[in-house]
């Protein structure tokens, strides 16, 4: 409600210099202050909303219209820009506020704080002018004044009146202090619009037509300048390009404030112009525009991509050193040092010595009995070990035996029983894994090394693939096998070596030595490095083994570890003395147990069994133990040889009541049928790669059923490895039938001397096939085929030699003993062909008869 004091004022009344005849509002956020005519001493007339202006019924397009003698301002800097935004949606309650701003306004009392008194304090007493309606513009930061003048003055000469009355005495609100109020004449029709568009300091400026009938003119950028400069500071003019199909044609106009874009877009909104030498006059619709910002840093990076990939590999790069290989090597050494196994914490332990009579397995303890009766004929070995690894050697150990010698079982249970800081790297699971991820994937779990992405790599080179095709250069993001393989080494050697002098600063006498020589003058401390399954499928992935030997070289010359490899293939020399070029390996040769260890070994496994038993069970197990013949037990190790998985075999099946006889018998069997599945049996199943045949196997098996060892120069000059059809290299054909464990070559002075069974098992496992009628018959059979064609291949370069001689016009004398040699040579092949196709029909009579 307006005060009684203002109601009561006289019909006329007005403060001096300024006359309110009404007051008009408009759609929020805009407020347009309609006056109020008092008609009578105490009577106001109602106040109610007019949408005057040019806002005609039905059409409300927030536009400003002026009568004659009447024009327009536009105070700027009345309100803080910042407000606009947050005031912007929330409509503006005129009918609650209206009373209460005119009251502001009309009262003679200036306020500091209060924007809307700023306008009538920005108007001059001495301006012949009568305000007639206020529009407040939150957005914009200011207000539009509509005021009347007197005809004997123009618009102009009133703006340059209060414009010099703000110049002399500059009105500067709280909110800015170093900017004053600004008035401007409006030239054009504002657009009153609530629009969620903000000020910016580009201005859009399109040329539309005046008329219907007329084309508008595109303004030139000194036309521009010559409208626009006189609102404020001009950073750039820009043209729309000649040839873009835009329309309206537009230009951009950047000012560098943006209260002088406010006041430049209110004052010049609409206004008609008609530029010199043009035919048709020109409507200038002004809009904010955001400006699109110079991204400089990012244009020149996209456009130099041959230094900035490369830059940005060596970015990641290094940013993976910074961040992920310290978390790496955390991991690894809490791997070596086992800090998070629980089975090594105190309480595990206290918990298993209480209950180790209750959760310990009968089968465990059997075989532990047995181990032990192992571990103790072989005492000298592990003394031997365990000294080397209090001495600084700078040489592997290297345990080297047939699978099933229990060459694991030594290093672990026994050398290194007990002793801290081990890691155990198995070859096996790394050159098995399916694929580079795979592979990088396993790596990294035998060593500890984590976090590992190993997808990362695929996606990288894809990335890496995709930049090359279309920049021409390798970007460089991805990282080929051997790299990620020596980082992950690399990585477990600095973690190692962490570990081993981690107890230097403990000893005051150590404290003040360097790391180098902490580690050479304790050997003991050094942690040490066991790699089982060296050189399993070394001919898939040899690289990673010589990576892993590198790396193991390394480890022993710095002193950081001791390490240890652990294999059954015989060519580990060849592997490891390229990395130790200078140093002698110390070997550990491990072979099977001698007839008298393998007895007791067996027989501690029994002993075993029935101490576990009742009373009335270890009864009944002695009467069988009475009953059983010793000498039957000593003629079946001897067939059974001292491997010591058969021998664990052979304790398993005895405790389950078989006698030794039908133990072995089933053994042997069960070692032939192995052999003629895999060897015999697998010409069609067999790898295009392998590097043997079938009928080569069958030679070594029987032979060596008839002689037990073959002198290895007399099997290489066999005809069925010399003049083999099917395989090119018999000293590979060789290496690659005692990879696969059907033989072992032995050496002398290192050169292969003998050729025997893989395993003792096999040598009755040969016997047995050889002695199978069918099988014999079969397997001689494709002997004797391959002999007929290597005779007949002899017999075709015979001919050939033969035909070229006739072929010459006449006979010399000299050629007469190259023919009677040739002569000579293809009547023996075919005698021994003949001979053949005798014993093969024999044989094919022996497949036909026998079932």
């Amino acid at each position: 409600m307006i005060s009684t004091r203002l109601l009561a004022r006289p019909m006329g009344y007005r403060p001096a210099g300024l006359g309110i005849s009404r007051c008009l509002a408009v759609p929020s956020p805009s407020k347009v202050y309609r006056d109020l005519r008092v008609t009578a001493p105490r009577q106001v007339s109602p106040i109610r909303r007019a949408w005057k202006s040019n806002i005609t019924e039905g059409e409300k397009s927030g536009h400003i219209s002026t009568a004659p003698n009447e024009s327009i301002l536009f105070f700027d800097n009345l309100f803080p820009l910042r407000v606009g935004p947050v005031v912007l949606w929330q409509p503006w309650q005129t009918d609650r506020d209206l009373n209460e701003l005119l009251k502001k306004y009309r009262d003679s009392s200036l306020g500091f704080f209060d924007p809307i008194k700023l306008v009538k304090r920005a108007i001059s007493d001495k301006v012949p002018i009568q305000v007639t309606e206020i529009i407040p513009r939150l957005k914009d930061g200011g207000a539009f004044v509509k005021f009347t003048y007197p005809e004997t003055t123009s618009p102009k000469e009133i703006q340059d009146q209060i414009s010099s009355f703000l110049t002399e005495t500059p009105l500067k609100p709280w909110f800015s202090p170093f900017r004053s109020v600004k008035s401007g004449l409006v030239q054009g029709v504002p657009w009153l619009e609530d629009l969620y568009r903000l000020p910016k300091s580009r201005i859009r400026v399109e040329f539309v037509q005046a008329t219907d009938e007329e084309t508008p003119a595109e303004l030139s950028q000194e036309t521009l300048y010559s409208l626009f400069r006189k609102y404020g500071k001009i950073g750039e003019i820009t043209s729309q390009p000649s040839d873009s199909k835009v329309t309206p044609r537009f230009a951009y106009v950047d000012f560098v404030l943006v209260r002088d874009a406010i006041m430049a877009k209110n004052c010049m909104h609409g206004f008609i112009l008609r530029e010199q030498g043009s035919k048709s006059a020109t409507r200038l619709r002004l809009s904010y525009e955001q400006r699109v910002k110079p991204h400089h840093i990012w244009d020149w990076l996209t456009s130099h991509p041959r230094i900035v990939i490369p830059l940005l590999a060596a970015f990641l790069a290094a940013f993976t050193v910074i961040v992920f290989d310290p978390i790496r090597e955390f991991f690894v050494k809490a791997h070596v040092q086992k800090t998070f196994e629980f089975t090594d914490s105190r309480l595990y332990k206290w918990f298993k010595s209480r209950t180790s009579d209750i959760l310990t397995f009968h089968k465990h303890k059997a075989e532990q009995a047995g181990l032990n009766t192992l571990f103790t004929h072989r005492k000298d070995l592990i003394d031997s070990i365990q000294n080397s690894l209090l001495e600084t050697i700078d040489t592997f150990i290297v345990v080297h035996g047939p699978r099933g010698s229990g060459g694991r079982e030594l290093i672990m249970d026994q050398v290194l029983d007990g002793r801290k800081n081990v890691l155990v790297v198995d070859c096996r699971p790394i050159v098995e894994a399916r694929g580079e991820a795979g592979l990088i994937r396993k790596l990294a779990f035998e060593v500890g090394y984590r976090p590992v992405f190993s997808w990362a790599n695929n996606l990288s080179s894809m990335v890496d693939l995709a930049v090359q095709s279309t920049t021409g250069v390798k970007a460089g993001f991805s990282e080929n096998l051997e790299s990620q393989v020596v980082k992950i080494l690399q990585t477990t050697a600095s973690a190692l070596k962490e570990v081993a002098v981690s107890d230097r600063k403990k000893d005051p006498k150590d404290a003040n030595i360097s790391e180098e020589a902490y580690l050479e003058a304790h050997p003991e401390r050094r942690p040490v490095v066991v790699i089982e399954n060296f050189l399993h499928k070394s001919e898939e992935k040899g690289i990673i083994y010589d990576k892993i030997s590198d790396w193991a070289a390394a480890l022993v010359q710095a002193n950081i570890a001791h390490v240890i490899f652990l294999t059954n293939d015989p060519g580990y020399s060849k592997t490891l003395t390229r990395a130790l070029p200078d140093r002698v390996l110390n070997q550990i040769t491990l072979g099977d147990l001698s007839p008298g260890v393998a007895k007791q070994f067996v027989l501690s496994n029994l002993d075993s069994e029935q101490d576990e038993g009742s009373h009335q069970e270890k009864q009944v197990a002695k009467d069988q133990a009475e009953q059983q013949d010793l000498k039957e037990l000593d003629e079946c190790i001897d067939a059974l040889g001292g491997r010591l998985t058969d021998l664990q075999v052979l304790s398993r099946r005895l405790k389950i009541g078989q006698s030794p006889k039908k133990a072995v018998s089933e053994i042997v069997e069960q070692s032939a049928s192995e052999i003629l599945r895999m060897f015999l049996l697998a010409k069609d199943n067999a790898p295009s790669e392998t590097k043997w045949s079938v009928e080569q196997a069958w030679y070594l098996i029987r032979e060596i059923a008839q002689k037990e060892s073959l002198r290895y120069n007399e099997v290489l000059l066999s005809n069925t490895f010399a003049s083999s059809t099917t395989t090119s290299a018999p000293e590979a054909a060789l290496e690659a039938l005692a990879n696969a464990e059907l033989i072992t070559i032995r050496s002398k002075h290192g050169r292969p001397q003998t050729i025997r069974a893989g395993k003792p098992v096999y040598l009755a496992a040969f016997a047995r096939l050889v002695s199978d009628e069918v099988v014999s018959a079969k397997m001689d059979l494709g002997v004797l085929t391959e002999l007929s064609k290597i005779e007949a291949k002899n017999i075709d370069k015979v001919e050939t030699e033969l035909a070229l001689l006739g072929s010459l016009p006449s006979q010399p004398k000299q050629a007469n003993g190259r023919t009677n040699y040739l002569l000579a040579k293809l009547q023996a092949s075919q005698q021994k062909i003949e001979s053949y196709e005798k014993e093969m029909a024999g044989l094919k009579k022996i497949l036909t008869e026998v079932s």
